[in-house]
C-alpha cells in the first residue's frame, strides 16, 4: 500500500510526473486483462477477440471504478475479458493458464521496469526514475492481489483447475459474494499478510532472474 500513497504524494507535488506515470500504470490493467484473452484465444476461446477485446484502446478496457481504487489503493482492475471456459481445449488447463496469464503478465511488467532502472542505475535521471519505481511497484502489487484465492480474482480460478469438481462448485457459489468478502478482509487487515507474502514471492522470483 505504501505505492499507492506515494502516488497520492505524488499527484500532490508533481503532478506532470503523475500523469507520465499513470498512462503506463492504466496500461498495467490494460496488459492484464488482455493476457487473459489472448492466452484463451490460442486455446480455442474466440469470445474476446469476437467482442473486440484483443486490443490496447484503453477505452475497451478501463473500469473507473477499478481506475480509481488502482491509485488510491495500489491495486486495481479493468473490465473483465470475457472468457467461455468450455470452448477451450482443455478447461482444467485453460483455468489455470488463462487466470495465470494476467498475474504473470504483471510480473513481466515489474521485471522489465526493474531490470531498466537496474541498467541505469545509479541515478536514473528526470522522470524516468519515478515512472519505474511505480510501474514495477505496482504490477507487483496486481500480481499479489490477483493471486488472493478467492473468487472473483485470479488466484481462486488457478485453485479450481487444481480443485475437485466439488470444490469448484463451492467456489462458484461463493463468486458472487466474492467482492463483498475481498473488501471486509481488506477493511480488516485480514488479507495484508498473504498480500505481503505474494509480493516478497514475486519480487523474489524477480530478483532471481534479474542479472
Amino acid at each position: 500500500m505504501n505505492s499507492a500513497m506515494g502516488l497520492l504524494n505524488l499527484l500532490l507535488s508533481d503532478p506532470l510526473t503523475f500523469v507520465l506515470v499513470a498512462i503506463p500504470l492504466l496500461y498495467s490493467i490494460i496488459l492484464h486483462e488482455l493476457a487473459h484473452g489472448w492466452v484463451a484465444y490460442r486455446m480455442g476461446d474466440q469470445t474476446a477477440k469476437l467482442q473486440g477485446r484483443l486490443s490496447l484502446n484503453p477505452l475497451r478496457h478501463l473500469d473507473p471504478i477499478g481506475t480509481l481504487m488502482l491509485f488510491l489503493f495500489g491495486f486495481g482492475w479493468a473490465k473483465p475479458v470475457p472468457v467461455s471456459f468450455e470452448n477451450l481445449h482443455d478447461k482444467r488447463k485453460g483455468l489455470i493458464f488463462v487466470s495465470a496469464a494476467g498475474i504473470v503478465a504483471n510480473m513481466l511488467l515489474a521485471f522489465i521496469a526493474l531490470l531498466l532502472d537496474q541498467f541505469l542505475s545509479p541515478s536514473p535521471s528526470g522522470l524516468l526514475a519515478p515512472v519505474l519505481y511505480y510501474l514495477a511497484q505496482i504490477n507487483i502489487m496486481l500480481a499479489a492481489f490477483n493471486l488472493i484465492p478467492i473468487p472473483p480474482l485470479d488466484g481462486s480460478k488457478i485453485l479450481m483447475g487444481f480443485a475437485s469438481a466439488k470444490f469448484q462448485y463451492f467456489l462458484l457459489r461463493l463468486e458472487p459474494f466474492g467482492f463483498f468478502i475481498i473488501i471486509g478482509l481488506l477493511y480488516l487487515g485480514a488479507l495484508d499478510p498473504l498480500i505481503a507474502f505474494f509480493r516478497w514471492s514475486i519480487l523474489a522470483l524477480i530478483h532471481l532472474l534479474l542479472p
